[in-house]
């Protein structure tokens, strides 16, 4: 039912109410359900049992991808030999591999099959599928980070950055390689879970890329991976400036994308060109973390109040759903949507 909503606001149909849906993962999940990050990453029931405590304690809520098994950030950089360390409670993260560009010649393709932490990922699912289904979901989504955030983990950020402007093409390679691996692997997913129908691609480092870096360094790469299979949802998350690829989104393959709080609903439809649907996007951290449910109620209905057409909209936050938000925000949240209608004017 959450499936077939999620495909009638892609494609434009307008609902009694704005739905809301948010992206869960490690940052909130272990948590809110009261055990540690580590417990969270390395057993596979209480995994299930937070991840089946989320959508039973809000039916109304879609959560994206739904039951994502997923290691932080350090997924994609192990499989081309990260380091990786994880803290008890905390996120993971994974030390660069690159110490100059010209390590880049040497970067071999990972194989999905074996390589890093992605054969975890498909066994935690495959041993947690009759259960998934058995409560009425489905595995829905491949996941990926985008090949600009792997990138920037396996050179560093500053590093990577740099290296747009002084070696190109060293990070035109790069990106290459990344891209090949990204598209295997999200078709390996595909392959083993007939059920996906979407692809979720995470990719804040394109927030910090301008128009025309966006062009040369993301817009094919990214075109590339969101073609990686036939899917009803292309789902795009960057959360960092999304001003630069918002216009150029429709054009790559995104049909959804969950933006930034520094825009507004109303930005975002003019800069797609209403080609795209939007999900967001109310501040993660200072309202929906850490404010009352006064006010998060209050920023909902603000957020909507300028946005006469308010088809084709997801309310979310204006990123993942960030550690600390407590379980009355969440509920304050959808109830201020039911007063909102999700009709044109």
């Amino acid at each position: 039912m959450q499936w077939k909503k999620l495909i009638d606001v892609i494609n434009g149909n307008s609902q009694e109410t704005i739905p809301a849906g948010f992206i869960i993962d490690s940052p909130w999940l272990p948590e809110w359900y009261g055990i540690s990050t580590i417990d969270y990453f390395t057993n596979d029931r209480l995994w299930f049992e937070a991840n089946m405590k989320a959508v039973e304690t809000f039916p109304d809520v879609m959560f994206l991808p739904g039951f994502w098994a997923e290691y932080g950030m350090c997924t994609e950089p192990s499989a081309f030999g990260a380091k990786c360390s994880f803290q008890r409670n905390g996120l993971p993260h994974a030390d660069k591999i690159i110490s100059c560009v010209n390590d880049i010649d040497s970067l071999t393709l990972p194989k999905t099959e074996t390589d890093g932490l992605a054969p975890f990922v498909l066994n935690r699912l495959r041993l947690n599928r009759t259960k998934i289904e058995g409560i009425g979901h489905s595995v829905r989504f491949a996941a990926a980070r985008g090949p600009l955030n792997i990138a920037s983990f396996l050179m560093g950020t500053t590093e990577f950055l740099m290296a747009l402007r002084t070696d190109p093409e060293k990070v035109h390679k790069l990106l290459e390689i990344i891209t090949e691996y990204t598209e295997n692997w999200l078709r390996l997913q595909k392959q083993e879970f007939p059920t996906i129908d979407g692809i979720l691609i995470l990719d804040d480092i394109v927030g910090f890329c301008g128009e025309p870096d966006f062009k040369e360094f993301a817009s094919k790469y990214l075109k590339r991976i969101f073609s990686a299979f036939d899917c009803s949802v292309r789902f795009f998350h960057n959360d960092a400036d999304g001003k630069g690829c918002s216009s150029h989104l429709a054009e790559v393959g995104v049909n959804m994308f969950n933006f930034s709080f520094l825009h507004s609903i109303k930005e975002m439809k003019e800069w797609t060109g209403g080609e795209v649907a939007l999900f967001g996007n109310i501040p993660p951290r200072d309202v929906l973390a850490s404010g009352t449910p006064e006010e998060v109620s209050e920023c909902v209905k603000a957020a909507f109040a300028g946005t006469e057409d308010k088809s084709g909209i997801i309310a979310s936050a204006g990123g993942g759903m960030p550690d600390g938000v407590p379980t009355e925000n969440i509920r304050s949240f959808t109830s201020a949507l039911g007063d909102i209608t999700s009709s044109p004017s």
